[in-house]
C-alpha cells in the first residue's frame, strides 16, 4: 500500500486579484493589480523570460538558463526584477545562481480573470 498523495495543481482557496471580466465592473484597486501584472508582460523580453521559466522542466528556471534573450545580463536581471515585483516570479538564491519559478496563484487569478470573458 502507497502513501503517495495526489497534490493539487492550483492551490485550493487562492483568491483571485479580481473577479472575471464579464461578472462586474473592476474597482479601482482590483484594477491597479491587474495592470500591474499585465504592464510586466507587456514587454516582449519580460514576455520571453517569463515563458522561459514557466516552460522549463520542473517549474523553475536557473537565471543562467534563461539569460539568452537578446539583451545585456544586467538588462535580464532588470526584467527579471520587474516581474518578481509584479508579483508573477519568485527567486531563491543557491549559491552565485537565483533560480526562478512562476508564481501559480497568481497565474490562476489571471486565468480566471479572462477565461469566463473568453469563453464567451
Amino acid at each position: 500500500m502507497s502513501n503517495a498523495k495526489v497534490l493539487p495543481l492550483v492551490e485550493v482557496g487562492v483568491e483571485p486579484c479580481c473577479p472575471p471580466l464579464d461578472e462586474r465592473p473592476l474597482g479601482a484597486e482590483e484594477a491597479e493589480r491587474a495592470a500591474k501584472m499585465f504592464k510586466a508582460l507587456g514587454d516582449p523580453v519580460r514576455l520571453r523570460l517569463f515563458s522561459a521559466v514557466a516552460s522549463h522542466e520542473g517549474g523553475e528556471a536557473c537565471v543562467c538558463d534563461i539569460s539568452d534573450v537578446g539583451v545585456s545580463q544586467p538588462t535580464v536581471s532588470h526584467h527579471l526584477k520587474k516581474l518578481k515585483e509584479a508579483g508573477l516570479l519568485s527567486s531563491e538564491r543557491r549559491g552565485t545562481w537565483v533560480y526562478y519559478r512562476v508564481e501559480p496563484a497568481v497565474l490562476a487569478a489571471m486565468g480566471q480573470l479572462l477565461a469566463r470573458a473568453a469563453a464567451v
